[in-house]
């Protein structure tokens, strides 16, 4: 009989194909679901897939049907029952209780349990060919091919024309309307990833000159004031990692893989590690392509472009806070629609041994992306989950007004409330940003030393956090300026100087159901997956404090790394919530070196030290939240696991009705959850908040205090997120 045909006529092959199921449930072999003959005159939209800035008033033209379009991703969907079954197994994974617990799944295993079946990936794939598409890969997952093809074989398969658009003198591809599929397809395609080159973004953010306070006839900007720039030893002595070194752990034995799509000078990773004191701890540092497990494609060699700022950063301080860990810089080419550190990430997890810990410092809201898009980095984020790959993600840098960085240049909100959708799914953890708030409260100097140790270190304990916001609409800014609100600090003379939406990014997700882990004091009962999770020092400078990093390339505007030297240092620093991703993924490496294994999606366990710090919903635990509050500064608790932001907020200047109130008579108004009345968003409270989530984190409490045992969580109001895929 075939292999994908259940139909057992004797008592033996029942009682063995029982035994099969119970080992790969719903695994694909008998779950055939294109019904009937792929017809092309019964089509359906895949709706949601065309990017919302793929107007008419843009449009000038169709590009030649000859125009390439290499490495799009095909993206696959599951049975329903597998995805429950998923769900099941991954809660499983956490819980010692289980025979599931801490047994991660191969690639191969996962594409045989969770993936459609052969029959319909072959389907997919005949299809596909039929149109001229070149398949370059079936992923061993099952839920993504890989294929090539020109502009005139995507409109013959997909029904839909490649159009150039011109958005403020800028070109961009994408597609003119949704794709269309057969209908006989629609239960097991989802979409094409990506038909346009509107790709996600580096998270990083540079400094310039006058980015600080407005000094008119000031040298730089800075009004002769010190600036400081965090190394890697202010941030262990910040953030209270020394104990962790002094123990032996480094992040030995260690893998920490960051996504790029460009390559970086290797040496520029080398002076940085030399310039402050990391050479000794036997880190390693290597750049790799990641080439998918079979078929016909590699991933290409990027050039050096533009990210390079981004990708140096990730990789110096992924090992900076871990600097006995292996760091990998996994970069792909981007082509025509497909950015390179997506297919790194792919071709990563698919691989036969997965690292055990990924940085991702780039975005997209939720609503650009599409849903071919979400679905693919939902689908990714999970099976990473699923292999125990511990995912972080960078938040954002545009507050709650992600979509405006592609829509507006971050000058102001116009789209209404939204997240980076790279970062929203309940498979990883969403790093955001903080602000030091000394500078604010004039006490530099009990936290900052006026000179540098042996490894270029100033700072002399935890240093008090606010939110990062250099936006008008933040709180601290207009108190600081002698303004009572951020309306009448934004329509100001020198509130003008400030029209921007850079700060911490943070807001509910609008596409994924609050997950069950995600239960503390302050989250609220909103039903969403809401952003942050962990937060740290993330500012550029803008309060005369930024972050260190390493990046020389001229080609790219990079400068010596010349730490003695003002310029240079002023040019080799930055900020972003791109530095928050890769810190806390060299944490991790931290804890898996401790724990001596894998640990998974570690969101989840972060909301369950959390618990024990803040309480529950509706059950604060008022000591803690006092004794740990950020604001205490060096009189913080020394048991604490997290530290309380509750100074500040991430709201920002907006125009227009989308979560805008704006009163008549003023030209700006401010980031709202209502139009009608002003309701911030956001405003920092006491546990968790939409501007810094759980906080900033005591390394050395977090590790002591990391679960070896069964997670228990109080589940939040609301259901998984994945029981609604």
């Amino acid at each position: 009989m075939s292999k994908h045909r259940c139909a057992p006529s004797v008592s033996l092959l029942v009682f063995l194909l029982a035994l099969v199921a119970s080992v790969f449930p719903r695994s694909g072999y008998c779950a055939n679901r294109v019904a009937g003959p792929v017809n092309e005159s019964e089509l359906v939209s895949l709706a949601g897939n065309t990017h919302p800035l793929a107007l008419r008033k843009f449009d000038v033209g169709a590009v030649a049907d000859d125009f390439a379009m290499d490495h799009m991703f095909v993206v696959l969907r599951r049975a329903p029952e597998q995805e429950q079954a998923l769900v099941k197994l991954m809660a499983g994974q956490q819980d010692t209780g289980s025979t599931s617990y801490h047994k991660w799944l191969t690639a191969d295993l996962f594409g045989k349990k969770y993936g459609p079946s052969q029959d319909d990936v072959q389907t997919v794939v005949s299809w596909l060919e039929s149109h001229g598409l070149r398949v370059n890969t079936v992923y061993p997952s099952a839920m993504i091919i890989d294929v090539s093809g020109n502009a005139g074989q995507v409109r013959d398969a997909f029904h839909t024309e490649i159009h150039r658009y011109n958005i403020n003198g800028e070109l961009h591809i994408a597609n003119s309307s949704d794709p269309k599929i057969p209908a006989a397809l629609a239960p097991v395609v989802a979409g094409v990833k990506a038909l346009h080159d509107f790709m996600p973004k580096p998270l990083a953010q540079r400094p310039t000159p006058g980015f600080t306070f407005k000094c008119t006839g000031c040298p730089g900007g800075f009004d002769n004031v010190e600036f400081y720039e965090e190394g890697p030893a202010d941030f262990a002595t910040i953030y209270n990692v020394n104990p962790v070194y002094e123990s032996g752990i480094t992040g030995a034995g260690q893998t920490i893989a960051v996504l790029e799509d460009t390559d970086i000078l290797a040496a520029d990773v080398a002076r940085f590690r030399q310039a402050f004191g990391l050479t000794s701890y036997g880190g390693t540092f290597t750049q790799i392509h990641p080439a998918p497990p079979s078929g016909s494609n590699d991933c290409g060699v990027p050039v050096t472009n533009g990210d390079e700022f981004e990708a140096a950063l990730d990789a110096e301080w992924s090992g900076a806070t871990a600097p006995g860990a292996a760091i990998e810089l996994a970069s792909c080419a981007d082509t025509a629609t497909s950015f390179g550190g997506d297919t790194a990430a792919y071709n990563l997890i698919n691989s036969a041994i997965p690292p055990q810990i990924i940085s991702y410092s780039y975005g997209q809201c939720e609503t650009t992306l599409g849903s071919s898009a979400n679905e693919f980095y939902r689908i990714t984020w999970q099976q990473a989950a699923a292999e125990g790959t511990s995912m972080y993600v960078a938040a954002g840098d545009w507050a709650a007004a992600v979509c405006d960085a592609s829509f507006n240049n971050g000058v102001y909100a116009i789209s209404g409330i939204s997240v980076n959708g790279l970062a929203s799914t309940p498979y990883n953890l969403a790093a955001g940003g903080t602000d030091f708030s000394d500078v604010y409260a004039g006490t530099t100097s009990t936290y900052w030393s006026a000179t540098n140790g042996p490894d270029r270190e100033s700072a002399i304990s935890y240093i008090p956090e606010m939110t990062w916001n250099d936006s008008c609409a933040g709180s601290v800014l207009y108190t600081f300026y002698g303004y009572k609100s951020g309306l009448d600090f934004c329509n100001s003379t020198i509130g003008g100087n400030f029209i921007d939406i850079v700060a911490g990014s943070g807001g509910p997700s609008f596409l994924y159901a609050k997950p069950s882990w995600q239960s503390v004091f302050g989250n609220p009962a909103d039903g969403a997956r809401d952003l942050p999770d962990v937060s740290l020092f993330a500012s550029a400078g803008f309060w005369y404090q930024g972050l260190a990093l390493c990046m020389s390339d001229p080609a790219e505007g990079g400068a010596p790394c010349d730490y003695s030297n003002p310029i240079d240092a002023l040019f080799n620093g930055g900020g972003g919530t791109s530095f928050v991703s890769p810190q806390l993924a060299g944490v991790q490496a931290l804890i898996n070196q401790k724990m001596g294994a894998a640990q998974g999606n570690a969101a989840p366990i972060y909301y369950q030290l959390a618990q024990t710090e803040y309480g529950v919903p509706g059950s604060p635990l008022g000591s803690n939240l006092t004794k740990c509050n950020s604001s205490k500064g060096n009189a913080v608790g020394t048991s604490c696991l997290f530290h309380d932001v509750t100074l500040g907020n991430n709201d920002v200047p907006c125009y227009g009705t989308n979560n805008c109130y704006l009163p008549s008579g003023d030209t700006y108004g401010v980031l709202s959850k209502s139009d009608k009345t002003l309701e911030i968003a956001y405003p920092t409270t006491r546990g968790w908040d939409f501007a810094t989530g759980l906080g900033s984190i005591n390394v050395t409490n977090i590790l002591n205090n990391w679960p070896s045992k069964s997670l228990v969580v109080r589940a939040a109001p609301g259901r998984d997120a994945s029981s609604s895929q």
